[in-house]
């Protein structure tokens, strides 16, 4: 793909904007502050956040009939008032973008069009997740379709900003044999990464305490059913979860069980892509990331999910997910520079 200097370096900040916009989400989501604004896009109909005694008492009057009435907390309203700011910004960079794909596609030939444009969709689509998140209580399904959103944001722009950035490397026969090996296995990488958001949005990070059992068991109560209902009643609040300890146990578990799975996927593509020399170097790098991912993951359980810990979970598996993303692309000639 060929692009102006400008659509390269607004591709990137986009890219990196939304890492920010994805552990912000992570941050807003583990201070319970999912619901610190009743309304959207405001935040108690204003275009900052209650945060003097006046308009605590204003919003307090005003709103305490709203469906998502409770007490005005100005410190979760400015976490969520936060994350919007930041996800407003990632839209604004986004639309640049459309826009100048769209500008150049004639005077630049093979500038990228349709990419940017499904990008943009993404992120007009992740706005009304957003608004739903709110107005339909923190339902897990819209809150880890937000979370799905977000990731697949991320991986869109920074394929976008590798297919557009020139590199002098040829691509070897043995890179572009393996692309269907990393297609799997960041397949499989993305499944975990959906459990783990609902497992965060059914609040069942704590549902086994200990490691490597479960509160004592290899195998506790656990209800699949429940546990992976994915459409439940309007008009419940899901903040704090509705589920019971059995339903809990079974998400929990499900996602520690895919956690080996993702580890046994990982070492079988090492394994057949270290003899490709232009592989090892982010085979490695992500090997390295997935290490980490898995003892954050460990240090939540026994920890008592610490919150410095607990964001950082969600920031590494995007950076896991990216790292695939970065291998996959070395598989696919581009650019030359």
């Amino acid at each position: 793909m060929n692009s102006s200097p400008l659509f390269r370096r607004l591709a990137w900040t986009a890219t990196a904007l939304t890492l920010v916009v994805i552990v912000a989400g992570a941050w807003v989501r583990l201070t319970h502050a999912g619901l610190g604004c009743p309304d959207w896009p405001g935040c108690y109909g204003m275009v900052t956040w209650p945060n003097t005694p006046e308009h605590i008492e204003s919003a307090t009057r005003e709103f305490s009939e709203h469906t998502t009435a409770r007490a005005v907390d100005s410190g979760k309203a400015f976490r969520e008032m936060f994350h919007r700011y930041v996800a407003g910004m990632l839209g604004l960079l986004i639309l640049a973008l459309a826009v100048i794909a769209w500008r150049d596609r004639q005077r630049i030939p093979g500038h990228p069009v349709a990419l940017p444009s499904i990008i943009l969709a993404l992120v007009v689509f992740q706005a009304a997740l957003g608004m739903w998140t709110v107005t339909l209580l923190l339902k897990p399904a819209i809150v880890t379709a937000h979370l799905i959103g977000g990731m697949s944001t991320f991986l869109l722009l920074l394929w976008l900003s590798l297919r557009v950035t020139p590199r002098s490397e040829r691509v070897s026969l043995p890179a572009r044999a393996a692309t269907l090996s990393i297609t799997v296995v960041l397949a499989i990488i993305a499944v975990q990464v959906v459990l783990g958001g609902w497992v965060s949005t059914n609040y069942a990070a704590l549902a086994c305490t200990g490691f490597p059992t479960c509160g004592g068991q290899w195998w506790p109560e656990v209800n699949f059913a429940e546990g992976f209902r994915i459409w439940r009643g309007i008009g419940v609040d899901y903040e704090g979860g509705v589920l019971d300890p059995a339903a809990r146990n079974a998400i929990h578990m499900v996602h520690r069980l895919w956690a080996v799975v993702v580890v046994g996927a990982f070492a079988w593509l090492v394994w057949r892509l270290w003899r490709v020399e232009e592989l090892r170097a982010p085979v490695a790098l992500t090997g390295l990331v997935l290490i980490a991912q898995v003892l954050l993951g460990i240090t939540n359980v026994v920890a008592g999910l610490p919150l410095a810990n607990a964001v950082a979970h969600n920031g590494v598996a995007a950076l896991l997910l990216g790292g695939m993303v970065m291998m996959l692309e070395r598989t696919r000639p581009r650019a030359a520079a």
